[in-house]
């Protein structure tokens, strides 16, 4: 990006860490570099800390702020909500790294952290990371960073839930196609249909019109009355009242359908996907008669049901944990966003899906908080922060409670109806698996069927798997899971994949 952007100019990465007898360590790391991750990062900087910061992808933003190669040029923002926010953001980022407080590693994974109880206040950092390139030759040969404190700021995924002929080729996560066009200034598609539950699909299917996609329907499973006891709630956060308003003029400008109390009950196509069947259903998650229509002519399908939070590394650690208003296992902080774990403070999506905006109040708090624990000083959230983070807290759990997965979806799976993509395991195995070999946990399930053992490592189908070994009786289906069985889908001693050549790295 040009530096009229607010951002750096055409080499805006620091220079990569290198092995060295005594490896890399700073006052703060921070992990991601999304909304929290940059709020962190700037803020522990400017509050007199050094700071490094390990990224998975190639340049600052998260999956929010995700734009095109810095390097092919700018971007002027037009797709994204609070792109002038983010060049603020990006601005302190980047002076930060001009003035040697912030190091910057992308393209790289922690795959592993380890605490090391400090002997005293002055004795060496306490956090060890264990580094390896998130794809390609990474950005550093480091292998491992240490730190006093932590920061982790690693964002969500996409949650799904199995459809019958949701594996064909054409049907991505709504939040994929998003970051497709984002990231390539194209669409994966032409005709779409977006459907699952939750704010978020206004801005998918806005993307895809202003970029020159078809938009042939927008499917929310919920009845949107759950608003009403909460209407109040959003009085508090009237940015967010203003930007509901732009997605419903586009609707009505592009004249996309917008159908509530929808869902897809199959995708049909051969070797891709060609039509969509829909239905809709009541308050219970049953189809209602005589509702099923097919919507023809479709070539790409972007399914969203909320994020779930990416919390192998707080798990990794040891951090207490809780059930969301929205059924999906969350980390437990204080005001300072401190966690459970001395020295480890988190912020945005681990600590509840909340947005933006409350990522960046919260990563701001936790940089702070971060750089005092580690330089001695003192630093909290001020007045002002916790009111506003509260506002969107509150917001956000509104809209959870309003959107929530709709019930019955277990229902309307067929036996060979796939769950587990990665390793095909079907439907019909798990429901064997619950009823005849105990498979009621999520864990008993991986070992008994496989699900869960592929390259996502149960990222798209633990949610789904956790639901489906918790539901011993139709009456049960889609249920939330005990918080026990849904952690067990984080536990993994590697956090990411990784090349077997960083595992050569590790000393004994």
């Amino acid at each position: 990006m040009s530096d009229q952007s607010g951002l750096a100019g055409s080499d805006p990465i620091a220079p990569p860490l290198r092995r060295t007898a005594s490896q890399p360590h700073a006052d703060v790391v921070v992990v991601g570099a999304g909304p929290a991750g940059l709020a962190a990062a700037a803020t522990a900087s400017e509050s007199g800390a050094s700071v490094i910061v390990i990224d998975s992808a190639e340049q600052p933003g998260g999956q929010y702020w995700r734009h095109r190669s810095e390097a092919a040029g700018d971007d002027d923002g037009a797709l994204h909500h609070g792109w002038q926010e983010y060049l603020a953001l990006r601005a302190r980022f980047d002076a930060g790294m001009g003035a040697g407080a912030i190091r910057y590693i992308p393209a790289t994974s922690v795959w592993m952290v380890q605490r090391t109880p400090p002997a005293s206040p002055d004795a060496t950092p306490c956090f060890t990371l264990r580094l390896a390139p998130s794809y390609g030759p990474g950005a550093g040969a480091a292998t491992t960073v240490r730190a006093r404190t932590l920061v982790l700021a690693t964002g969500g995924y996409d949650r799904q839930i199995p459809l019958p002929g949701w594996h064909l080729p054409g049907v991505m996560a709504a939040g994929g196609i998003q970051a497709f066009i984002k990231q390539n200034g194209a669409l994966p598609g032409s005709r779409f249909v977006i459907a699952g539950t939750g704010p978020f699909l206004l801005p998918v299917a806005s993307n895809i019109a202003h970029s020159g996609g078809r938009v042939t329907s927008v499917l929310e499973s919920s009845s949107l009355v759950g608003w009403l006891p909460r209407a109040h709630r959003a009085f508090g956060v009237p940015a967010k009242g203003a930007e509901g308003a732009e997605y419903i003029a586009t609707f009505l400008r592009r004249r996309i359908p917008y159908r509530r109390r929808t869902v897809i009950t199959e995708i049909l196509g051969d070797s891709h996907v060609e039509a969509v069947r829909t239905a809709r259903i009541g308050r219970s998650g049953e189809v209602e008669p005589k509702s099923s229509r097919i919507i023809e002519d479709v070539d790409a399908v972007g399914l969203g049901w909320g994020f779930t939070p990416q919390l192998e590394l707080p798990v990794q650690l040891g951090a207490q944990t809780r059930l969301d208003a929205d059924g999906s296992l969350v980390a437990v902080v204080d005001q300072n966003q401190r966690s459970s774990v001395p020295g480890l403070f988190l912020a945005g999506e681990l600590t509840g899906v909340g947005g933006a905006v409350l990522a960046v109040l919260e990563g701001t708090v936790a940089g702070r908080a971060a750089a005092a624990d580690a330089t001695g000083e003192i630093g909290s959230a001020t007045t002002a922060e916790l009111r506003a983070m509260r506002r969107q807290r509150s917001f956000a759990e509104a809209m959870h409670l309003a959107h929530p997965v709709p019930e019955g979806w277990e229902q309307r799976l067929h036996t060979d109806t796939i769950v587990c993509r990665c390793e095909e395991v079907r439907y019909g195995a798990l429901s064997h698996a619950r009823e005849v070999l105990s498979g009621e946990d999520s864990r008993t399930q991986k070992g008994v069927t496989r699900a869960g053992m592929g390259w996502c490592q149960g990222r798209v189908c633990g949610y789904a798997v956790t639901c489906i070994a918790g539901a011993p009786a139709p009456t049960r289906a889609g249920a939330r899971d005990s918080a026990a069985s849904l952690a067990q889908t984080n536990h993994r001693p590697i956090a990411q994949p990784i090349p077997l050549s960083a595992l050569l790295d590790v000393e004994e």
